[in-house]
């Protein structure tokens, strides 16, 4: 873990006005989502603080470096879907029970509090705000970011392209579901999109455990 004197004095500040997961959230929450509209990114926490902007592993990446210097490790969650466009998330434990922090272009992506007693639990609480024309999630992953030894996930000016490889390559269990289940939110989702386009649906009963 870095030593304070490794952060700018901006950084730091940042780090010790967001002391908890809850906190976390809301500043990602009030970041400029990163569409990379430039060409594919993967900043590290410095840039993105730089940038004012963050895509979802770009946030978790930002949540693991604050709650380090906290006591949480740096551990992500993976979750693999069908379309190939994976949603990644910080991931920690509280009273023995798992919760979560991110960033999406939709509501329903963001983090989680924390009530769910394991990864399968959590990662299914996003299987059905996850569902669009194309996706589906169908397994899950949990890294440290430890794993990565002494690559620079955390200051880097450069992408940090090790991370995404490290994650891609990362075993993901099955998390199955039924094929009636999945048309029948399918259907939910294109009907409230061809009604409201520009809107990111909020209509699930689970939105009771989202951390905003």
């Amino acid at each position: 873990m870095p030593a304070r004197e490794q952060f700018t004095e901006e950084e730091w500040r940042v780090v010790a006005a967001h002391r908890t997961p809850a906190r976390v959230q809301r500043l990602l929450t009030a970041l400029k989502y990163n569409r990379e509209r430039e060409g594919g990114t993967l900043r590290s926490f410095r840039e993105v603080l730089r940038r004012g902007e963050a895509h979802c592993l770009e946030a978790a990446l930002a949540a693991a470096v604050i709650l380090e210097q906290h006591g949480y490790p740096p551990l992500l969650l993976s979750l693999e879907s069908q379309d190939r466009l994976d949603h990644v998330v910080f991931v920690f434990r509280r009273r023995g029970l798992w919760g979560s922090v991110a960033r999406s272009r939709d509501l329903g992506l963001h983090g989680r509090r924390p009530v769910f007693r394991s990864l399968r639990h959590l990662a299914y609480s996003y299987f059905e705000p996850y569902v669009d024309s194309t996706a589906r999630i169908t397994g899950y992953g949990l890294s440290s970011l430890y794993e990565l030894g002494g690559y620079d996930w955390r200051f880097s000016p450069r992408n940090v392209w090790k991370v995404e490889r490290h994650l891609q390559e990362l075993p993901h269990k099955p998390l199955p579901s039924s094929e009636r289940r999945y048309r029948r939110l399918l259907a939910r989702y294109e009907e409230f999109h061809a009604r409201h386009p520009d809107r990111s649906p909020d209509y699930f009963e689970s939105k009771v455990t989202w951390m905003r």
